[in-house]
């Protein structure tokens, strides 16, 4: 998994639409119509695999 990245404008309206809480997560990937963000209390979790959710960019 690589390093996620802070959200931007754009990406907290997405998440927000979606009822998450953009503080709390980071963006792994950016597709055009998909936007792929992990926990930030996941990360901190040791010895497991954070999981990831995928976020529809249209609504």
């Amino acid at each position: 998994m690589k390093n996620g990245k802070a959200p931007t404008r754009e990406q907290k309206k997405i998440m927000r639409a979606h009822g998450l809480v953009p503080e709390n997560w980071l963006v792994v990937k950016n597709l055009p119509d998909t936007l792929e963000v992990v926990s930030r209390t996941a990360l901190k979790k040791i010895g497991r695999k954070p999981r990831t959710k995928t976020i529809s960019k249209s609504l």
